[in-house]
């Protein structure tokens, strides 16, 4: 038991790890809570402080996920409670970990609990235990970003595809080999995300939703420093 609350504890405080927050502030010296949406994610880095900002948040946040679920998760302190031994014991783990994470990143402990919407970070997991299923909800994100230029429809839709692609997978091209949980914990974490995208939903749905722009140099900020 000893190691389960370990790994949880661990992979929530690296998922609380404030990438883009700190990206702004250590480099920028901007706090990008004061701009733009005032959301401390990837895309309100890269609308205020540039293509640059935005891929380094990018990269710190998918890496949470990552380390989360593909090396804390394999760390041992003692043995594993029962109903986490078996051939399976690594994903749950995996999903244990991933998840402390992208709560960690939503709620993060070092940034007053007021965090991003997870998207990186859940990507982050996602590539640690799938993979193959990871590619297919980024070709869907590049296509929707692609064709509308809205990162929120795009992170939603990306979201969605990698429990679909899981279903396909199973049921569809007959891969009995896809674990049942992993489908439970895509569905959960699309629906995650697509609830901490309401705000967004309802932009879209009026027509008054921002949309990214190809070419992007940061905005002109008048006194942005702290």
């Amino acid at each position: 038991m000893v190691t389960l609350v370990l790994i949880l504890i661990l992979s929530y405080l690296v998922g609380s790890i404030p990438g883009s927050l700190w990206v702004g502030k250590w480099i920028y010296k901007v706090d990008l809570r004061k701009h733009g949406s005032g959301n401390p994610g990837a895309t309100n880095a890269y609308r205020i402080l540039g293509w640059k900002a935005g891929l380094l948040s990018t990269i710190v946040d998918m890496g949470k996920g990552f380390v989360a679920a593909g090396v804390i998760a394999n760390l041992r302190w003692d043995a594993l409670p029962v109903w986490l031994s078996g051939d399976q014991a690594w994903l749950l783990l995996a999903l244990f970990a991933g998840i402390a994470a992208v709560l960690g990143h939503m709620f993060p402990v070092f940034a007053r609990f007021k965090g991003g919407k997870g998207v990186n970070t859940a990507a982050g997991v996602l590539l640690a235990v799938t993979p193959l299923n990871m590619l297919f909800s980024f070709i869907a994100f590049c296509l929707v970003l692609w064709r509308t230029r809205y990162v929120s429809l795009s992170s939603m839709t990306a979201a969605a595809t990698y429990p679909a692609s899981l279903l396909l997978q199973k049921y569809v091209f007959n891969k009995p080999d896809v674990e049942t949980s992993l489908i439970v914990f895509g569905v959960v974490l699309a629906l995650v995300i697509i609830v901490a995208h309401r705000s967004n939903i309802k932009r879209l749905l009026a027509g008054s939703e921002s949309r990214i722009s190809w070419v992007k140099t940061p905005v002109s900020l008048e006194n942005a420093g702290d």
